[in-house]
């Protein structure tokens, strides 16, 4: 899925409401900010507002124990972030993993240096990202801030609300997830249901984008023949990589390897970790296994 970017200049820090441009990348947008949920000064000023300094990547538990907020229809663990507002431009990757069938469904609030709502991005905004090779599944946006000038950190707010956790999420099947890999028919068998659950797995992801120049503050033009302009951005042109070169087919694999990655394979699928599976059948291939595919193949119909 194309990854939705966003530009957003927030309001600046001069004791007056400024207004913000918001020049949305693709077809999702976030939702105007008059409709995000009210959340109390105090209890804002209470949470522990985790720096997040960019470029980082960060594994974010939120359990039982994490910081809460249960007001209006906010119910559950919250991740709250402190960004700097002095590196321009920042690109915001939120994924929310599946474990154990499990999910936590993010809302995004975006507040500026008083703490004032400046964007919303409401759980719609997070789509639901199929497993790869290096990737589970997931619901994952992307957010591009601009903060205004004047400003020294802007504060990013994750939660769920009563509302969501009430929902699922439709998986696919990692069999199907296969076959659609591969070429080969689909087979016919029920997807997974993930329940949205108060508590979850988060990564987060900022980047900054360096020497832009000055962040202009207004409405963004773009022509409609065109992908639209991002203020303050770079725009860089896909180079084409060279066709790699042939690779010598591996030698027969040892009868004892053969059986090692084999027996990982079924373990890991076993489990639940596909991931994991794939990269044993990537790796044991490229040494020459020529049953792993196969043991792959039969794990996951055993377990679908």
């Amino acid at each position: 899925m194309k990854k939705n970017l966003l530009t957003l200049c927030l309001a600046l820090a001069l004791g007056v409401t400024a207004p913000l441009a918001v020049q949305a990348e693709s077809t999702i947008s976030p939702a105007n900010v008059s409709i995000a949920p009210t959340i109390s000064t105090a209890t804002l000023q209470q949470l522990p507002w985790q720096p997040l300094v960019p470029p980082v990547t960060q594994d974010v538990k939120l359990t039982s124990v994490s910081p809460q907020i249960s007001q209006g229809n906010i119910e559950g663990a919250v991740a709250a972030f402190a960004l700097p507002a002095d590196r321009g431009s920042m690109e915001i990757t939120l994924s929310s993993l599946v474990t154990d069938n499990q999910l936590y469904s993010p809302s995004v609030l975006v507040l500026d240096e008083q703490m004032r709502p400046a964007a919303y991005y409401p759980a719609s905004y997070f789509t639901y990202e199929k497993a790869g090779i290096m990737t589970s599944d997931r619901l994952q946006g992307v957010m591009k801030l601009t903060p205004a000038l004047g400003q020294k950190q802007i504060y990013l707010l994750v939660y769920t609300t009563r509302e969501d956790l009430a929902k699922t999420t439709k998986l696919l099947d990692p069999a199907k997830a296969y076959a659609m890999g591969v070429g080969n028919a689909v087979p016919d068998i029920p997807d997974p249901i993930a329940k949205h659950t108060p508590t979850g797995n988060l990564k987060i992801k900022a980047t900054a984008e360096q020497g832009m120049g000055n962040v202009m503050i207004g409405l963004i033009q773009s022509a409609p023949a065109s992908p639209p302009v991002v203020v303050g951005s770079t725009q860089t042109a896909a180079v084409a990589a060279p066709a790699p070169a042939p690779v010598k087919p591996a030698e027969p694999m040892l009868s004892e390897t053969e059986n090692y990655f084999n027996q990982a394979i079924k373990d890991a699928v076993k489990s639940g970790d596909v991931d994991k599976a794939l990269k044993l059948l990537n790796e044991a291939e490229h040494l020459g296994s020529t049953s792993a595919r196969k043991t792959f193949i039969g794990s996951v119909k055993g377990k679908g």
